[in-house]
């Protein structure tokens, strides 16, 4: 049987001559079997034998610029736009940025075709005038709405301009549009510059006025009562919840309020443009009309009464009410036409 091995042999003889016998061994060595082998890579960079130490050397910096170098200059005013505008930094809109002013032939120009300059008989009421002409879209506000305003306010549907020159009713119509404008982030001809301006103005305006027309009434109707109870009867009729009372008793919400209903409309929605438009009003007719129109548009147009029971203060130990001014009021207290009578 021949068996035969992977392994190769070679052949090692020993002998010995202490014995009698010889003997002979033999021993075979083992070789361990082949195994793959590794290759590995080694990369080698090559450099230059004679380096040129001036290349070596470390650049020098570079000399300072004197502090008026125009590129120095420049380079400072990049490093500072880099420190101020930061991502995080909101960039102001553009109708905040200053722009050139005019020259004077336009700033001339601008200020000779100012409806405030027609007037100067009447400086309150030209102080008050838009400070531009009215544009298309203004116009025709006018003429779809204008009507209405007037009908519901008790006034003839005449245009006002017929009036003469002398008579302050003759700039009504472009007053009381104002009156109607006040700022709603869905209209872009409330945004106007002369349109915002006259509203806002007409507002101010008429806010004192109202507190000046029911501060002369209440003083002459109740000559011997305190000012809390007068200031509670104010309050009660011209505060700020209820004038859309007033707004709606007028029939005026469809122009204040022209997409929405007043009645569904929380009241941090109703309350402000329909006391904007309040003030702006009577600022308006205190401007063409006097203050005897001021009195009759509250009492009539708006029906507003000083007896009603939402209108009474509270209940003080205050003496009986009594004119003894006048011997033709005595017993009874004076009404607004009374109180227009004395002005007049």
């Amino acid at each position: 049987m021949d068996l035969s091995s992977p392994f190769t042999h070679s052949p090692l003889s020993f002998s010995s001559s202490s014995t009698s016998k010889p003997f002979s061994t033999k021993l075979f060595k083992l070789k361990p079997p082949t195994t793959t082998t590794t290759t590995t890579t080694i990369r080698s960079v090559a450099t230059d034998p004679n380096p040129n130490p001036q290349l070596d050397a470390p650049s020098p910096s570079p000399s300072p610029s004197p502090s008026n170098s125009p590129h120095r200059l420049l380079r400072e005013l990049a490093e500072r736009k880099k420190l101020t505008h930061s991502p995080r930094r909101k960039i102001p809109p553009r109708r905040f940025i200053l722009k050139p002013p005019l020259d004077d032939a336009k700033l001339a120009e601008r200020f000779l075709k100012s409806p405030q300059l027609s007037l100067k008989s009447f400086p309150l009421l030209s102080s008050c005038l838009p400070s531009s002409p009215l544009n298309s879209a203004d116009r025709t506000w006018s003429d779809e709405y204008l009507l209405e305003a007037k009908q519901a306010l008790g006034y003839p549907l005449a245009p006002s301009a017929a009036f003469d020159d002398d008579n302050p009713a003759k700039h009504f119509d472009p007053l009381l549009y104002l009156a109607f404008q006040h700022f709603r982030d869905d209209c872009e001809r409330t945004k106007a510059r002369h349109v915002r301006n006259g509203h806002s103005r007409l507002s101010f305006l008429g806010q004192y006025v109202l507190e000046m027309a029911l501060c002369e009434y209440f003083l002459q109707r109740y000559p011997r009562e305190s000012p809390a109870p007068m200031r509670e009867r104010v309050y009660a009729l011209i505060g700020k919840r209820s004038l859309p009372r007033w707004i709606k008793a007028a029939s005026l919400q469809n122009l204040v309020f022209p997409f929405d209903d007043m009645d569904r409309m929380i009241r941090k929605d109703r309350e402000p443009p329909a006391k904007s438009v309040f003030w702006a009003l009577f600022g308006a007719i205190y401007l063409c009309f006097g203050m005897p129109e001021v009195y009759r548009v509250l009492f009539e147009a708006f029906g507003m009464d000083p007896e009603d029971e939402s209108c009474q203060p509270k209940l003080r130990r205050q003496l009986e009410d009594v004119d003894y001014v006048s011997v033709e009021f005595d017993g009874r207290q004076l009404g607004w036409q009374e109180v227009v009578a004395y002005q007049a």
